[in-house]
């Protein structure tokens, strides 16, 4: 491996990760008048929240619950939708047109407050030193005084659930289905399957729930639990609670199989 020590950028700061915390902090950091600089491993910035997590699944909700009122609600205010349809293709493109637009104005921010931004993986070669490693294979290293590690998170992963990312998926693959599940299985009964759930429950599919606790979202008040459970049952939520998943597989094209326990 290569690495370019020469002409060597020096910083006052540099952030790992451009999501909320980083993009914010690098902000911040440059009106206090510090040279810094953000790395980022992929291409758009915005982290996990502006591209595959809080700002899609918002624009998601969005579009569904507009469908859903249109669909339920507008007839007792008096207004008629006569053959009401669904381009779904369209609502995730809606979706996505968002998500360019939020990440380009990060990108504009970052320019307007002289920070210098830099795409490939962030790692450490000593305290002051961060060796980046770019798409293409080569590397450069960078000098800070201060390092913030801002690096987000990923989806987690269960033993006995190989994700195909095709029919056993993840979050960040719910947000860009070709199509509108018949049924879709949420392993878990935390903040971001109920809001996936949520979605493509509103738009017409079968939505199970499994979760190990014998309560939703149980890292949270039990009694937000009770009444959230109300309402998406109401929505055509089915919850099969202290349960857990020990293997997943898919058998047949259309038939995602689990084993509960």
């Amino acid at each position: 491996m290569l690495i370019n020590l020469e002409n060597m950028s020096v910083y006052d700061a540099i952030v790992i990760g451009s999501g909320p915390g980083g993009y914010v902090a690098a902000i911040r950091l440059s009106q206090l008048g510090k040279k810094t600089a953000l790395i980022e491993k992929y291409n758009a910035l915005g982290g996990t929240c502006l591209n595959v997590g809080c700002i899609p699944s918002k624009a998601l909700l969005d579009s569904s619950e507009h469908f859903h009122q249109a669909k339920h609600q507008f007839e007792a205010h008096g207004i008629q939708v006569k053959e009401l349809g669904l381009d779904f293709k369209k609502m995730v493109q809606r979706k996505s047109d968002v998500v360019s637009q939020t990440v380009d104005g990060i990108r504009f921010l970052m320019k307007k407050n002289k920070i210098a931004v830099y795409n490939g993986h962030g790692s450490f070669k000593d305290a002051k030193n961060i060796l980046i490693t770019k798409e293409d294979g080569t590397t450069e290293l960078i000098q800070g005084e201060n390092i913030i590690i801002a690096t987000g998170s990923k989806p987690s992963t269960l033993n006995g659930v190989i994700v195909d990312k095709k029919k056993i998926i993840t979050s960040t693959e719910a947000l860009k289905l070709e199509e509108i599940p018949q049924h879709l299985l949420i392993i878990g009964g935390g903040v971001i399957g109920l809001e996936l759930g949520s979605v493509y429950a509103r738009l017409g599919a079968k939505v199970s729930v499994v979760e190990y606790a014998d309560s939703i979202i149980p890292t949270m008040d039990r009694s937000l639990g009770k009444e959230l459970q109300k309402i998406l049952q109401k929505q055509g939520f089915e919850f099969h609670l202290n349960f857990g998943v020990t293997s997943a597989e898919v058998k047949k094209k259309s038939n995602t199989e689990s084993n509960l326990k």
